[in-house]
Formats: structure tokens, C-alpha cells, sequence
């Protein structure tokens, strides 16, 4: 087993709170390719060599058994709960009256939890697939995004504040014309926002504004996700630890390409959270905050490389009438009311 590696060495984020979160942190959805048991033991493994950071949701149907890896760490050790933060998510399939608290309280005891460091809203609307359906999968009942609905949810996102089950709340999947509708009506500001952020990805805009407004961005495909599920792959994607920029900087720094990746999010100011079942990589991802910055003249470099390619497309949530997953990201600049 690969040496702990030292949390000083980590550097942090503190959020509007002041509350201070790891600027890397290990994500827990195994897509299609790997199996619960194969995640939970990275996770065991990942807390072994330093990581204190994991991004876990309801729908990946794995909490239960990462919730024993939690409860033996702290049994043994390896870890304090304070030391941890751990993040969940509300599923698409639990945005009524009520359900929002009753998903907390399921994740929580999957968890072996009594509080959740931060709770976010996956998507911004109801709208359900079941694990595992291909890109072409529709559900009849999905419904565009509108205020009204999303606000419901939030309002019980902040009551599971309120009573202390959440330290933080965010937001997940959002849009500018999303954020600028629902924000003057939150009670309590999301903390914290999920958004797709790698290389090809950038999102300027949405990153920027979320900066200004004092929501900390958590980058998730940070790498590009190779093993993304077969439904988030559309022809033209582009591969980020494939771009000859970047390939030609992990050279310069005798690493794999994906680190480079890592080494831009953190340094962009994002928090990624990558996803590995293999010691060498994750332990790999960790260490690589620590050691050996990207120049100003390679940051320069891979900021002209923003595809604008968006991986996860989303398009089995869209709704009766809608003519593409574009619609889901209000491209237009509107959103329904």
C-alpha cells in the first residue's frame, strides 16, 4: 500500500460558510463498468492514502456498501468523521412533498451517516431513467425545467439545513439563465455548484459566474470520463487525455495525460472529482496536487483548447416535444418559467 500522503500538502477551498473542503476529492459512480464492491474498496483504499474528499449519490446504488467502509475507517482509525467530507445527492425520481428529507434520511443510514457535508439537487428537474437504459431511453413523464417546481425542492433543501442533516447545500446540472431565475429566491444560497469541467469543457461563463456569486464549482468528468456510460457517447466527442496539447505537456512532465487534466482543474480553481477503482491511478491523482504545477505558459496553452464538447448530454431526461438535449441547457438563453 502506497504511503499516506501528507494533508498539509493538499491545499483547500473554504466556502462561503468557511467551511475548507479539499481541492481534490474522489468520485464514487462506477458508470456501467464497475461493480459496487469494486467502488467501495477504492474508496476503502482512497482514505488509506490521504483522500478526504468523496462525491456520492443515491442513484449510484452504492452507498450501502461505501457506508460500511466509512463506519470501519472511523472504527479502526484511519479517519475521524470530522475529517471527512462527504457529499450526497437527491435523485430525480424524489422532488416531492416531503421526499427530499426521506432520500437524506436513506442516504444517511446507507452512509452509517448522522449529517451529510453537502446535499445537492442532481438535476434541476424530475425527470427519471432507469439505471442502466440506453441513450435512446425516454421517460413520458419528464417535464422541462420550470422555477416553480425546482424552487419546491429547494425549499426542503434548505429545511434539511435547517435541521442540521446537511452542513452545506448545492446545485448540480445548472444553466446562467437557471441560476439568475432561482438564486434571488433561495433563502440559503447553494455553497456549492457540480458542473461537467475538463479541458475540452471549460465553461467559462457558468464558471465565472458561479466564482462571482460565491459558489464554490465541483468539476466532475475532470478527465474527459472515458468510462462514461455507452448512452453519454455521441459521435465528435473529443478526448482530452487524446489532445495533442495536452499529451504533448504530460510529456514535458513525464505523466499520464489525465494528470494534466487534474493539475488544470485544481489550478483553474475548480475542485475535481475524479473516479478510479486502480490504486496507482487514484493514489496517482491525489499525490499530483501536491508536486509540480502546470506553468502559466501551459495554463495559457490549454485555455485555448476549450472545445466546448459537452460529454454528458443528458438527453434521456428530455420531455415529450423536445428536439434535442440542447434544450436541457437552455442554450437559447430562456428557460421556462
Amino acid at each position: 500500500m502506497t504511503n499516506m500522503i501528507d494533508q498539509s500538502r493538499i491545499p483547500k477551498r473554504r466556502l462561503v460558510s468557511g467551511k475548507e473542503i479539499p481541492c481534490i476529492g474522489m468520485g464514487t459512480f462506477g458508470s456501467d463498468r464497475f461493480t459496487s464492491e469494486q467502488v467501495s474498496s477504492a474508496v476503502a483504499g482512497a482514505i488509506r492514502c490521504g483522500y478526504r474528499l468523496f462525491d456520492c449519490a443515491s442513484v449510484y446504488g452504492n452507498e450501502d456498501l461505501i457506508g460500511k467502509v466509512f463506519a470501519d475507517a472511523f472504527a479502526d482509525g484511519a479517519v475521524k468523521r470530522e475529517e471527512l467530507f462527504v457529499t450526497s445527492k437527491v435523485w430525480n425520481d424524489m422532488h416531492g412533498a416531503g421526499d427530499v428529507l426521506k432520500s437524506l434520511k436513506k442516504t444517511l443510514e446507507d452512509l452509517r451517516l448522522e449529517y451529510i457535508d453537502a446535499y445537492f439537487v442532481h438535476w434541476p428537474f424530475p425527470n427519471y431513467h432507469a439505471p442502466g437504459c440506453d441513450g435512446d431511453a425516454r421517460n413520458p413523464d419528464s417535464k422541462p425545467f420550470s422555477i416553480e417546481r425546482f424552487m419546491s425542492v429547494w425549499r426542503q433543501m434548505e429545511e434539511i439545513m435547517d435541521m442540521g442533516l446537511a452542513k452545506n447545500i448545492g446545485m448540480s446540472n445548472m444553466t446562467i439563465p437557471k441560476l439568475e431565475a432561482v438564486l434571488p429566491l433561495c433563502r440559503i444560497r447553494p455553497a456549492l455548484i457540480e458542473m461537467e469541467l475538463h479541458p475540452g469543457f471549460q465553461q467559462p461563463e457558468l464558471f465565472g459566474y458561479c466564482v462571482r456569486e460565491e459558489i464554490l464549482p465541483i468539476g466532475f468528468c475532470p478527465i474527459g470520463s472515458p468510462t462514461r456510460p455507452e448512452r453519454d457517447k455521441a459521435t465528435g466527442d473529443v478526448s482530452d487525455i487524446e489532445m495533442p496539447e495536452i499529451v504533448e505537456i504530460a510529456k514535458a512532465h513525464g505523466v499520464h495525460p489525465a494528470i494534466i487534466c487534474l493539475k488544470w482543474a485544481v489550478q483553474y480553481g475548480a475542485v475535481p472529482i475524479p473516479f478510479s477503482v486502480y490504486e496507482n491511478e487514484y493514489t496517482g491523482n491525489l499525490r499530483c496536487v501536491t508536486e509540480d504545477p502546470l506553468t502559466d505558459d501551459e495554463m495559457a496553452i490549454l485555455k485555448t483548447i476549450d472545445k466546448n464538447c459537452r460529454l454528458v448530454k443528458g438527453q434521456v431526461f428530455l420531455w415529450e416535444h423536445a428536439e434535442s438535449w440542447e434544450d436541457l441547457w437552455d442554450l437559447d438563453g430562456t428557460i421556462t418559467k
